[in-house]
This record gives structure tokens, sequence and C-alpha cells, in this order.
């Protein structure tokens, strides 16, 4: 028994579909993931130059139009709290990205098996 012409091409339409949009997503996380790890970066090498800072050094963050004293412990903690932010959001990330990527391994494993079969069941 086989499957009908006009029902094996919406079926492969469907799951090429699929592996595309998956594609695409894994693109957008991959480039997520790039400017998260560039991010850390900065934040780490900030944190290392606010560390060489003597402890009585003055230290002002931006905020908006202003800029409001800090003192380099608290800075210190707001640079840490941040990188294991960023860690946890790449974190997240890479288990998306294995999804998608197994997403798409699937969806091609699938058409691959359908032209193999030549749409019989």
């Amino acid at each position: 028994m086989s499957i009908p012409n006009e029902a094996l091409q919406k079926l492969v339409q469907e799951i090429e579909s699929r592996a595309l949009q998956a594609q695409q997503q894994i693109n957008v996380v991959k480039a997520q993931i790039a400017a998260k790890q560039r991010d850390i970066r900065l934040l780490q090498l900030t944190s290392s130059e606010v560390g060489s800072l003597p402890k009585n050094t003055k230290v002002y963050e931006g905020i908006g139009k202003m800029f409001i004293y800090s003192p380099t412990a608290d800075v210190g903690k707001r640079l840490a709290s941040e990188i294991a932010e960023q860690k946890s959001d790449i974190s997240n990330l890479e288990k998306k990205l294995h999804y998608l990527e197994t997403t798409h391994k699937n969806s091609r494993d699938h058409m691959e098996q359908i032209f193999r079969t030549g749409g019989k069941a």
C-alpha cells in the first residue's frame, strides 16, 4: 500500500518547512549565545579593572544621563551577578539549541526515509 502523491507531497512540504524553521531558529540562538559570551567577556574585563582599583577609589555608574557614586564592592557584586545571569542564559540557550538541532535532524531523517521508501507504507 502506498501513500497518494498529493498526501506525500503535502507531508514532505510540511516536514521541509519544519526543518527550515528549525534551521532559522538555530542560527538565531547561535547569534544570541555569541552575544551573551561577548557580554560576559566585557563584564569580566570590567570586573577585573574594578577589582584592581584601591578600595577608597570613587566609582561612578551611569544611570540615564546621571552618574551615581557606588562603592567598588557594590559594583563588583553587581558585575558578578550579571555574569552569573548571563551564564544562566547561555545554559538555557544551549538547551534550546540542542532541542532545535534534534528537531532539524529528525526532520531531515524523516524526509530521507520518505524518499528512500518512495512513499510506500
